[in-house]
């Protein structure tokens, strides 16, 4: 049999036949998480104007030592270096960010706006060699699942914020009463949309339907399996609406507690 030997051309970085506006979504993913990442980075350096009655910054909840009346206990710990910045964010914004950082979406999101790797489908990168998420640090990435556990925490953790959302104190008498402000809603929709993210999370549908040969065996576990599935096909969409909101809903504590803004009560 005739055998023809093939040499494949090496394109230059960028170079590619596609007609289409290709550049396009990496350009807004990098823009979009540059903006995020920048952002909360000063607002956890803050470390102040994170609260504002009983509502409570998802960037820095739980508190759980701080100086406003969400801390779990108490003010500043006596352990921490006097020689670090100080802000109750430090102490748990690794788990949430650990999460998005190893998430399957957000990996390839940032592989291809971050690192050009490649900068779009059927687009030539930089490099020429693949080394995939099998060596150190990337691999690094399979410790997804344990952030997810993690997250499923913090989703609680938020709720229960929302719920003490719903209780303001007078400043005069001191009394308790249940209300709810335009703050609520904002906590609310950020647990909503965190919630559709975090359950939407190709990890939690293996977890879910993986140790099983026949998900048919068990109907309850067929229906979670085809629940995360729902919300699995639209993971993209939460991941964006919840990373905005996230954002969001700091800001709108944040000027709340500077006095920029006023909450308008509802209820």
């Amino acid at each position: 049999m005739a055998q023809a030997e093939l040499t494949l051309k090496q394109h230059g970085f960028g170079q590619t036949r596609r007609r289409d506006l290709w550049w396009l979504q990496p350009l807004a993913v990098f823009a979009g998480l540059s903006t995020f990442v920048i952002y909360t980075t000063w607002a956890a350096f803050q470390g102040e104007y994170y609260a504002f009655g009983p509502y409570l910054s998802p960037l820095y909840s739980p508190e759980l030592f701080g100086e406003s009346s969400h801390s779990w206990f108490g003010a500043k710990p006596s352990w921490w270096p006097a020689v670090l910045p100080w802000s109750p964010a430090f102490l748990i914004l690794w788990a949430p960010g650990g999460f998005r950082l190893t998430c399957y979406y957000y990996r390839g999101a940032y592989y291809k706006a971050f690192w050009a790797d490649p900068p779009s489908c059927a687009v030539a990168e930089p490099r020429h060699r693949y080394l995939g998420e099998n060596s150190f640090p990337l691999i690094l990435q399979n410790i997804h699942r344990y952030f997810l556990y993690l997250a499923l925490l913090f989703v609680v953790v938020l709720a229960y914020d929302v719920w003490n959302a719903l209780w303001f104190t007078d400043a005069a008498t001191g009394a308790t009463s249940f209300g709810i402000g335009i703050g609520t809603l904002v906590l609310a929709a950020n647990v909503v949309f965190l919630g559709g993210y975090t359950l939407g999370c190709h990890s939690l549908r293996h977890l879910v339907g993986g140790i099983r040969d026949r998900l048919s065996a068990s109907p309850a576990r067929l229906k979670a399996y085809n629940c995360v599935g729902c919300l699995n096909r639209r993971h993209m969409l939460w991941a964006w609406m919840s990373l905005c909101w996230v954002g969001f809903s700091d800001v709108y504590v944040r000027l709340c507690a500077m006095g920029i803004w006023t909450d308008l009560r509802i209820l």
